[in-house]
């Protein structure tokens, strides 16, 4: 089911063909990172709430986001916004450490707990701001931001390892939202790749 929701055309969006991506999505039993009252929905392709006015994004846009951070099993990735931690999930399924950061606490504990009960101790989690990133831990081989803020961080460019990769959402919560990817070159710089229009929950931030 996870396979044909993934990988076949979707309006004029791309389809998710990395085999990788595709087994992960497949492994993840996604009822285990959703609260009991939805847990009937787990497995629709929509987001799904989640309490404290967040949501888990629909398994499309995981695997989306998973495949567009072109991950390899040795890397290191950097997760903003672990909400449910099942996007954390399916990236600890490919690669070899994922850092993960929560603002919202008892969220960011329920994830922890739903990942270390599901045997995935290859995720680190942590509460705070990620706009911030997680410089101790940097650099990263890729970021992914499971929430939009409203322009890119410049934290998370600086935190990207050469040749890495961050993915997000960009756009104001009322306005028009896309689904970017910036790819670090040697000099610094970032190549941009704009991909899809999305609508995410906005990136929450201390003030």
């Amino acid at each position: 089911m996870v396979r044909d929701t993934i990988s076949e055309p979707r309006d004029g969006r791309p389809p998710v063909l990395d085999v990788r991506v595709v087994d992960a999505m497949e492994k993840v039993e996604r009822h285990l990172f959703v609260p009991e009252d939805v847990r009937e929905w787990a497995y629709r392709d929509s987001p799904l709430g989640i309490g404290w006015r967040q949501t888990i994004s629909q398994p499309y846009i995981v695997a989306l986001m998973t495949e567009l951070a072109e991950p390899d099993p040795e890397d290191r990735v950097l997760e903003i916004g672990t909400g449910s931690g099942y996007q954390a999930a399916v990236l600890a399924e490919i690669v070899d450490h994922v850092y993960t950061i929560e603002i919202v606490e008892p969220l960011g504990l329920r994830a922890a707990a739903a990942l270390d009960a599901a045997g995935y101790g290859n995720v680190t989690t942590r509460i705070g701001d990620g706009y911030a990133g997680w410089q101790e831990e940097a650099p990263f081989d890729a970021i992914i931001v499971t929430a939009a803020p409203d322009h890119v961080p410049q934290p998370l460019i600086d935190q990207l390892a050469t040749g890495g990769r961050l993915v997000l959402p960009v756009g104001p919560v009322a306005g028009r939202q896309e689904l970017q990817v910036l790819e670090k070159q040697a000099d610094g710089s970032v190549e941009r790749t704009r991909v899809i229009p999305v609508r995410f929950v906005p990136l929450t931030r201390n003030r």
